[in-house]
């Protein structure tokens, strides 16, 4: 009997500069990402970064993710400071990768045109506001502002998109993040905050095409969490749908 096709959802690598077992630098994504899109029913497919002097060719870009049904942009390092125009850099800033940023810009910037569906996780969603034109905080500190190894509560706007994926208006949401958006990209709106007023999730109301940005890890507790693998089915689902 012949099994249904899996939607391909494409995943930006991430730059390593090493890994176990290898001994050169290497370009991953988390075990438990890759293994959540498989689980909603996709077929998870890392691809390359290539973005030659910080700069992707966007025909490239468009003929590469023209073969998939969905694209999801994963966390990572930061965001460089310059690719939204704010100086000086802050001292806490790490893991600036030009060929990183120039392709990661530049999938969110197509993936936006072309309406494919796209989940946007922490940097993701950071690379999907900065591509509309918004901007970030470089830096959260001081007393209840740090989101790293934070695990907290946050508040879903009920009648969202998201509302709608996870049925809940609270959920637990585990974070590992410094950067925070600021000013809101063109179109974008905000579907989720924690207690401290950080817009934690974000959609496009006006968007041709499924669209959910979520500051959290949703990977870091999928295992645990329903609603956690909720956001990643509805992505899968919303990849089937374009066939």
């Amino acid at each position: 009997m012949n099994r249904p096709a899996r939607p391909l959802i494409a995943i930006p690598a991430r730059f390593s500069v090493s890994t176990s077992a290898l001994r050169y630098g290497a370009e991953v994504n988390a075990r438990t990402l890759v293994e959540a899109v498989w689980r909603a029913g996709g077929e998870p497919a890392t691809i390359h970064p290539h973005a030659p002097d910080g700069s992707a060719d966007p025909m490239l870009v468009a003929a590469r993710l023209a073969r998939f049904d969905g694209v999801l942009l994963p966390g990572g390092g930061d965001l460089s400071p310059s690719r939204y125009g704010v100086r000086p850099v802050h001292g806490s800033v790490y893991d600036v990768d030009a060929e990183q940023d120039g392709f990661d810009l530049a999938v969110a910037q197509q993936v936006l045109r072309a309406g494919l569906p796209l989940l946007a996780i922490c940097r993701g969603v950071q690379v999907v506001n900065v591509a509309l034109g918004g901007t970030l905080q470089q830096h959260l500190a001081g007393w209840r502002r740090e989101h790293r190894n934070l695990v907290h509560q946050v508040d879903i706007q009920r009648g969202t998109s998201l509302h709608a994926i996870t049925g809940t208006s609270t959920v637990t949401a585990s974070c590992y993040h410094h950067h925070r958006v600021d000013r809101l990209g063109a179109g974008l709106s905000v579907t989720a905050k924690a207690s401290d007023g950080t817009r934690e999730a974000f959609e496009l109301p006006n968007r041709h095409g499924w669209f959910t940005g979520v500051q959290w890890h949703p990977e870091d507790t999928v295992q645990q969490d329903p609603v956690q693998q909720a956001l990643f089915n509805a992505l899968v689902h919303a990849a089937r749908q374009r066939w």
